[in-house]
């Protein structure tokens, strides 16, 4: 494992004994600590632990080590603490490109359920997109299936379900702060453009992209118009956009809860699961377990 990671641990406390664990489980996979940096947030606390790992005792090179460490690390300390070994191309980048999905990261709502209630068919939708987001069901076929639900309802329902949204704890900041230091923050949703348009302006996203739903006298027709926004569309935005950008692929962070966000979490250079389903905290890279975008933030070392 190169010498280029930072291991950073964080919770709503830090006890002294968690830390020496993570210490522990470093040394045992052959990395030496360079430095610690201990910091607070609104609320939580994170300690970084820079970090120099070689090829000595039972190091492995790769990302074999990589997996083995953060398996380790993920074993080794209490629920309430969380440590996510992240690259320093990423930490230390001068721009970096943040890519979120929607519902459930950057807001706390799903918004076809929102939508649904409207509709009646709240307990349907809910049951299909929480199958989705688990990885049981395609998310075209399921996202078509949903849409359908929603034939009918009066165009003025999507400004009624604008209002009612709330961003989740963080989002704000974690936007705000990102592009006060230069950097690029990107939203791509198997939603709906006719919400995150609006709040894209709102947060002053650099990027956005969604789903359009087919409005035709004055009413939702029940489908969408164009190609359906799944998880291999989403890692192609982190490509595009952050080349836009120049931005290179080793300074990306996508955050996402669900099945459809595993593609972007895997092409970026860290991919973080925010309060997920299991199946996508386990193939995540780092986990944000705590319902705080900011938490990204110190991964990023923003």
């Amino acid at each position: 494992m190169p010498s280029t990671y930072t291991a950073v641990s964080y919770g709503q406390t830090l006890s002294p004994e968690a830390l020496d664990q993570v210490r522990a489980v470093l040394a045992d996979h052959g990395c030496t600590i360079v430095s610690e940096q201990n910091r607070s947030h609104p609320g939580f606390e994170t300690t970084s632990f820079e970090l120099s790992c070689g090829q000595e005792s039972n190091a492995i090179s790769g990302q074999e080590a990589l997996t083995s460490l953060r398996t380790a690390l993920s074993q080794a300390t209490a629920e309430d603490i969380t440590t996510a070994v992240v690259p320093n191309s990423l930490r230390n980048a001068a721009r970096k490109f943040i890519i979120m999905d929607v519902d459930s990261t950057l807001i706390q709502q799903e918004v076809i359920e929102l939508l649904a209630a409207h509709a009646g068919t709240e307990a349907e939708v809910t049951k299909v997109t929480e199958a989705a987001m688990r990885g049981e069901l395609d998310f075209a076929e399921s996202l078509h299936h949903r849409v359908a639900t929603l034939a009918g309802l009066p165009e003025s329902v999507l400004a009624e379900v604008g209002a009612a949204i709330v961003l989740s704890v963080g989002a704000e900041r974690l936007v705000a702060q990102a592009k006060a230091a230069g950097h690029v923050v990107a939203a791509v949703s198997g939603g709906f453009s006719q919400i995150l348009a609006p709040l894209a302006q709102r947060l002053g996203l650099d990027y956005a992209l969604a789903n359009d739903l087919e409005i035709v006298d004055g009413h939702l027709t029940g489908k969408v118009t164009g190609a359906v926004v799944d998880r291999a569309t989403k890692a192609v935005q982190l490509r595009t956009w952050s080349g836009e950008s120049g931005i290179a692929q080793d300074a990306t962070m996508a955050i996402g809860d669900g099945a459809n966000d595993l593609d972007m979490m895997a092409a970026a250079a860290l991919g973080v699961a925010f309060n997920a389903k299991p199946a996508v905290r386990r193939a995540a890279d780092a986990q944000i377990n705590l319902p705080n975008l900011d938490v990204a933030l110190a991964l990023a070392n923003i």
